[in-house]
C-alpha cells in the first residue's frame, strides 16, 4: 500500500461509519518530456493566445463558454459555476450492495485502496464480510469538488474503491457496423475454437509491459552514455480474408509444436 495517503473519508452503511484513508492504487508510468527551445536549450512555457493574433492572454481576462451548435456559444461566469459545485463531505455513502457480475468491466475507471483510519476492527469487519458474501457496494462521495460514484469491493482482506463511468460514457456494442464479408465456416469456427483451448492459461500481468517507454529508456540511457541506437520500426503484416484458415491452421501448428517442445 502507498505510504502516504491522498485523502481521507468515513464510509457509511446506514447507521455504520468506518473512518478511512484512500491511498492510490495505480501510477503512471508514460513517457514525459522537458520542452525546450532549440536555439538555447532553454526550457519553453505555453501561453494562451487570442485567436489570429500572438498577443498573450492573461488569465483574469478568460471566459468560459459552452457551445450549444456551430457558431452559437452560452457564456458562463466564474460565481454560476460555484454554485454549481456539489457540497464538500467526507462521506462514502453506501447505497446498496450488488453481485460483482452485475458491473461490466468497461463501467471500471481508477482503483484505490482504503486503509483504516482508527477503527481497523470494523474496518476489516467489513472487508471479511464482502469478500465472503462476493457482493460489490455502489458508492457515491465527493472528493476535491467532484462528484463520484463507485464500487467497493474486498481483495486480500482489504478494502478497494474503483470509480465508475457515468450513464453516457460507455458506447454500447450495439452502435458498431454489422460485421461484413461472408460467413465464417464451421471448419473456421472449430478452427477457431480449438486455438482458444489450446492456448488457454492463467493470467500473468508481469508478461506485458509498456514496449515503448522501455525503448524509450534504452535510448535515453545510450544518449547519456553518448552511444547510438539503431531504431527498427514497426510494420504490420497485412492479412487478406482469404488466408483466414491458413491462418488459423499455422497457429494451431505453432501451438502444438510450443508444446511438443516444453515436453521434450
Amino acid at each position: 500500500m502507498a505510504s502516504r495517503a491522498i485523502w481521507k473519508g468515513t464510509i457509511r452503511i446506514g447507521r455504520l461509519a468506518l473512518p478511512v484513508k484512500l491511498y492510490s492504487a495505480v501510477r503512471e508510468e508514460g513517457v514525459h518530456f522537458r520542452l525546450l527551445h532549440r536555439a538555447d536549450l532553454a526550457p519553453v512555457a505555453q501561453k494562451m493566445v487570442a485567436s489570429g493574433s500572438d498577443e498573450p492572454v492573461e488569465p483574469k481576462a478568460i471566459r468560459k463558454a459552452f457551445p450549444l451548435g456551430r457558431n452559437e456559444l452560452v457564456m458562463l461566469d466564474e460565481e454560476d459555476l460555484q454554485t454549481l459545485e456539489p457540497e464538500e463531505s467526507r462521506d462514502i455513502e453506501i447505497t446498496r450492495f450488488v453481485r460483482p457480475d452485475e458491473i461490466d468491466h468497461r463501467w471500471y475507471e481508477r482503483a484505490y485502496y482504503l486503509g483504516p483510519d482508527g477503527d481497523s476492527g470494523g474496518y476489516f469487519a467489513a472487508a471479511a464480510a464482502l469478500e465472503r458474501k462476493k457482493r460489490e457496494g455502489i458508492a457515491k462521495w465527493v472528493m476535491r469538488k467532484r462528484e463520484y460514484v463507485g464500487a467497493l469491493r474486498a481483495e486480500d482482506g482489504y478494502l478497494v474503491l474503483i470509480t465508475l463511468r457515468h450513464t453516457g460514457e460507455v458506447i454500447d456494442v450495439s452502435a458498431l457496423p454489422a460485421p461484413a464479408g461472408r460467413p465464417l465456416q464451421r471448419k473456421e469456427l472449430a478452427m477457431a475454437a480449438q486455438l482458444v483451448a489450446a492456448r488457454e492459461e492463467r493470467f500473468d500481468i508481469t508478461r506485458y509491459r509498456d514496449e515503448y517507454r522501455a525503448r524509450v529508456l534504452e535510448l535515453v540511457e545510450e544518449k547519456a552514455r553518448g552511444g547510438k541506437v539503431k531504431v527498427r520500426p514497426f510494420r504490420p503484416r497485412k492479412t487478406r480474408e482469404d488466408q483466414l484458415t491458413r491462418a488459423l491452421e499455422a497457429s494451431l501448428a505453432g501451438v502444438g509444436k510450443k508444446k511438443r517442445t516444453a515436453r521434450g
